[in-house]
């Protein structure tokens, strides 16, 4: 029996280049953000604000790592580790642009056409359009491959139906790039899917939004019915959607992006614990959680590492994610416990956020894949299943 996925994760270090970013981006969030709420600012996942998107089109920030002539900076995925790392911990709004940057775009690099780039590519990095992903489905959730949304073939186009649930901001997307199956039957599993740029405006699409526990609506309900979708709309080859959006799924579930939803919560509660008396057990509890994040860090910078060498660290994504979204949740836990055994008076401004991370974070670990789904791929990473 072979364990190649732990050795998977070699140390790496973020490149002095990469680093110089760092001060300028905290200059413009000290700006941007100078007086937003820290409940607010912890809904970076889901704060949505376009112009906010467009200031960091304007600066270069979107696209980071995509070739320049195509409106992109042409850095490393170090660069974007960086930036990712200070707009989440700040809790800058995100939500407007980061499918288009962190997958889309991407994906349409890899195995979009030429003409399919030189169209969509440009306005990622403007923060000019909004992207969502098609993938879950009622009665399918993180079990992609038994998806039913079918795209037909009608002539020279393609003849959409089915439905798509748990989009992000799909009520609020202009385009979605979706899995779907374009031959045979659920029974199939992953032969037979393939993926679509869709243009949400289309004749026969309907969008639902879903409003969560806590009054937001960030994700939505898709529905096709006989929408038509001209024959450009297919993105790489017909029939190996799985592979595709495999790869796509590593982009999603490799970077900060998996650890710091909690980080406006914690950083509270450091600042509160530094202003009160010094009490060991509270000590003790953020020095773990500190402790856990330095780790889950350093391998989110390896597979930045991987990332950068242009390879597709899969495997490697699936258990950064599940480490890093289990701290996630953690994180408002331990806080709620510390705050809730120490008679001493808190901020309301923490409590605030404590009381909506606690809300939220039951979703960190279902949004981009499950647990069970996540531990069924490092499973057959370390050659168990």
């Amino acid at each position: 029996m072979t364990v190649p996925l732990i050795h998977s994760f070699s140390s790496a270090k973020l490149p002095q280049a990469a680093e110089t970013l760092r001060g300028e981006i905290r200059d413009f969030l000290a700006e941007r953000l100078d007086g937003v709420s820290p409940r607010t600012r912890a809904k970076t996942w889901s704060g949505f604000d376009p112009d906010f998107s467009r200031s960091l089109g304007a600066r270069g920030w979107l696209g980071l790592t995509l070739p320049r002539e195509y409106g992109g900076g042409g850095a490393d995925a170090f660069s974007r580790f960086v930036l990712m790392e200070e707009l989440l911990a700040a809790g800058a709004p995100v939500a407007a642009h980061w499918i288009g940057d962190r997958q889309s775009a991407p994906l349409l690099m890899r195995y979009g056409t030429e003409e399919q780039r030189r169209f969509y590519l440009p306005r990622i990095c403007a923060g000019e359009i909004v992207f969502c992903i098609g993938m879950s489905e009622p009665n399918s959730g993180s079990d992609l491959a038994s998806i039913r949304t079918r795209a037909t073939q009608d002539g020279d186009s393609w003849r959409l139906n089915g439905s798509k649930i748990w989009t992000t901001f799909g009520h609020k997307s202009d385009y979605m790039i979706a899995l779907v199956r374009t031959s045979g039957s659920p029974d199939d599993r992953q032969a037979g899917l393939s993926q679509f740029i869709i243009d949400l405006t289309l004749p026969g699409i309907s969008v639902r939004p879903i409003v969560d526990l806590c009054g937001d609506a960030h994700f939505s309900e898709v529905f096709f019915e006989d929408v038509r979708l001209p024959a450009d709309a297919l993105v790489g080859e017909e029939g190996q959607g799985w592979a595709q959006v495999n790869a796509e799924l590593a982009f999603e579930r490799s970077g900060p992006e998996r650890i710091y939803s909690s980080m406006v919560l914690l950083d509270l509660w450091a600042s509160h614990l530094a202003n009160s008396p010094e009490n060991p057990c509270h000590q003790e509890r953020l020095g773990k959680l500190l402790a856990r994040l330095a780790i889950a860090r350093e391998m989110s910078i390896a597979l930045a590492a991987k990332l950068a060498n242009g390879e597709s660290p899969v495997n490697e994504a699936a258990l950064l994610k599940d480490l890093g979204t289990e701290l996630e949740q953690a994180i408002p836990v331990e806080i709620a416990d510390a705050v809730g055994s120490d008679p001493a008076p808190v901020d309301p401004e923490l409590l605030g956020t404590l009381a909506f991370l606690m809300q939220i974070s039951a979703s960190f670990s279902l949004r981009g894949g499950t647990r069970e789904i996540l531990r069924g791929m490092i499973a057959r990473g370390l050659g168990l299943r």
